[in-house]
């Protein structure tokens, strides 16, 4: 019987087929598809031909194609619905993988190839783009080890594995806390907690096999909970077990983990001759440096400190007013942030969540993206990897331009957060081909489903990264969509948030579930109002671990990573009352793979050109404005990473931005 992973997908927009897949079919599909991969580079690297882009640098594009489809497939259930046999698969492949792409890399005859078609690239009739290819093909050789030789060679080889094995036990032991935890509640504990939050925590209930209702790790259960609940002594218990992730001895504990891969991150530098993992990760940002990085991150720090110490003063004294003496706590910040919300804007979360529906913020995200930039949105029935996903055909003047797949609620498979990816990429060459993107969320389950405000900005933030692999309009896959700079990656993405605080999207998708009254405009004025309520928190809790990163890797790497961490916190006088947004042992996005390592500063970056960027239909006069959505698409969300980001930046914008917008924004401006 042939292999479905294997086979041509003869279904709708060439779609995996998603129905007629096993798990028992990924291990051989993945042993032959990268057999395949092996032969076709080793095929290019012995070619007899004189090295040309055509037959070395085109051949490497499309060589691997059955080895692409098989991972699509693979790591997107294995990241939004693991099971044992996917979490032993993925332990199988990720030293695997890690191999064959060093294979490569190190590829001496392959190489050199690379590297006579870089050296006489200025007698070659390139277009800009496969200037632009070749150039960062040779770079990512370079950087890759493919010019060490002997014991460094090996030894490349070596650490590239390793790491790929500790991001994967990593990321797999995250997601057993996360799942594992559950604190059950009886019915006198949902005192005080609104009607959403109580029907989370009994569909959580159903889900874990308890008998009532129960708190998760799960952002949209236990934020709430933590928020509404007056309950103290559960508050404190769920919040540490909240900050324990990762942390709890035994076979799930991450810290030896993160210890042992900082420690591989330094000797893979240094093998490559960075001073530092920071300097040799920033080289290809925009940032470029880390006293750039650092820079910034303290431009931010200081008046956000002060807003939140300020805000700490306010909420301590609310807390003795109920009778509780001593310190606030990082378990009493929500709670008291959430009544002092609700006093000072007369804005209840319980009473914002019911004109949030999830349907109707998918309405308004695809509604924004047809006023910018023409495209529509129609449903399509096909199979899909769980019953909760949703997929749509996206249409721009009657042709097809993406496959768009939604797959919105928490589960106990799913990992935490929330992400987006492309199970195909757009290119032109070797034949045109639209993108396949997936957005994936963590939205507790509801009849309907509703969410919290800040809920509704990750449903559009991460609609953001969909419209830039939608968009996105290159020859090349390897440039195509997010391909580009890490800094720059989140602009797109921050930049889309700004639509759901448009008050004419508001006004005519946030409607009230039972009712279906839009959103009263005194609430409305309210929610915009609040909009920059309690900025001082969240960006401390946001920088302060974004300078944890750039110090575990902008020096020699730590022995004891948590001693390091306590360390940069106390150097920065961290409010006690708040705690970094991901502690070390669950910094999944710095520890899970190289992706934000030496990174994590890359949302405020972007940031700054965000704020700008919606500058610039402020001064337009229309946040629809047709003229700058199409300089927009133009200049960023078409160009993938066909040239550089702060050039990209500079032709929309005309200049490079400062931090002055994204303090503005924040409410952090003196």
């Amino acid at each position: 019987m042939t292999n479905p992973l294997l086979s041509v997908w003869d279904t709708p927009f060439k779609l995996a087929p998603f129905d007629k897949i096993s798990d028992a079919d990924f291990a051989p599909a993945f042993e032959e598809a990268l057999a395949a991969h092996k032969a076709e580079i080793e095929a290019i690297a012995a070619s007899a031909e004189a090295p040309s882009f055509a037959n070395t640098i085109e051949a490497m594009e499309v060589a691997g194609e059955g080895l692409d489809k098989v991972l699509s497939v693979f790591f997107s259930v294995a990241g939004a619905d693991s099971n044992p046999a996917r979490e032993e698969l993925q332990r199988d492949f990720s030293p695997k993988l890690a191999a064959h792409s060093a294979e490569i890399s190190a590829n001496k005859a392959l190489f050199g190839r690379i590297k006579a078609i870089w050296d006489a690239r200025d007698t070659l009739d390139l277009t800009e783009e496969q200037q632009r290819v070749l150039m960062l093909t040779h770079r990512g050789f370079v950087r890759g080890g493919a010019a060490l030789e002997g014991d460094a060679d090996a030894r490349m080889k070596e650490i590239k594995s390793r790491l790929a094995v500790l991001g994967t036990e990593f990321t797999q032991n995250l997601l057993a806390d996360e799942r594992e935890w559950f604190m059950p509640l009886a019915e006198e504990d949902l005192e005080g907690l609104p009607e959403f939050a109580v029907d989370a925590a009994r569909a959580a209930g159903e889900e874990k096999g308890a008998e009532g209702p129960v708190v998760t790790l799960s952002r949209s259960i236990i934020v709430p909970f933590l928020q509404f609940s007056p309950r103290r002594d559960l508050r404190e218990k769920a919040f540490e077990a909240w900050a324990a992730r990762g942390a709890n001895g035994g076979e799930t504990d991450n810290r030896a983990i993160a210890g042992e891969i900082l420690a591989l991150r330094e000797e893979r530098a240094k093998l490559l001759g960075y001073a530092s993992f920071a300097d040799y990760k920033l080289e290809t940002e925009m940032a470029k440096t880390p006293d750039a990085v650092r820079g910034l991150l303290m431009d931010v720090w200081e008046p956000a400190k002060a807003r939140a110490e300020a805000d700490a003063a306010v909420l301590t004294e609310m807390m003795h007013a109920d009778g509780i003496n001593g310190d606030l706590a990082p378990w009493d910040w929500r709670y008291y942030a959430e009544k002092r919300r609700k006093a000072e804007h007369d804005l209840d979360e319980a009473a914002l969540k019911p004109y949030l529906q999830l349907d109707r913020m998918i309405e308004a995200c695809f509604a924004c993206a047809t006023k910018l930039f023409g495209l529509q949105f129609k449903a399509l029935d096909v199979p899909l990897y769980h019953e909760d996903c949703r997929a749509w055909e996206v249409i721009r003047d009657g042709d097809h331009v993406a496959v768009f797949i939604g797959d919105y609620f928490a589960r106990g498979g799913k990992r935490s957060g929330a992400w987006c990816s492309a199970m195909r990429g757009q290119a032109k060459f070797p034949e045109v081909r639209g993108p396949v993107v997936i957005n994936v969320c963590n939205f507790a389950k509801g009849d309907p489903a509703l969410l919290s405000y800040d809920d509704a900005r990750t449903l559009f933030h991460e609609f953001g990264h969909a419209l830039h692999q939608m968009l996105s309009n290159v020859t090349y896959e390897s440039i195509s969509g997010t391909s580009v700079a890490r800094d720059f990656v989140e602009l797109p993405s921050q930049l889309y948030e700004h639509w759901l605080e448009v008050p004419e999207v508001l006004a005519e998708y946030a409607t009230h579930a039972e009712t279906g009254e839009p959103m009263p405009q005194a609430m409305l004025e309210k929610v915009l109002g609040a909009a920059n309520f309690d900025q001082g928190f969240a960006t401390v809790e946001y920088v302060a671990s974004a300078l944890v990163d750039l110090a575990f890797h902008e020096g020699a790497a730590p022995s004891d990573p948590m001693a390091k961490q306590a360390e940069v916190l106390a150097e920065l006088g961290m409010p006690a009352a708040i705690t970094m947004r991901h502690a070390t042992p669950h910094f999944a996005h710095v520890f899970a793979g190289d992706g934000y390592s030496s990174g994590y500063y890359s949302y405020m970056w972007s940031e700054v050109m965000d704020a700008d960027a919606f500058e610039a239909f402020e001064e337009a006069g229309d946040a629809f404005d047709p003229e700058t959505a199409k300089a927009l698409e133009q200049h960023i969300l078409s160009t993938g990473g066909s040239v550089e980001a702060d050039e990209l930046y500079k032709r929309f914008r005309g200049r490079l931005p400062g931090v002055e917008a994204l303090l503005k924004g924040r409410g952090l401006a003196a």
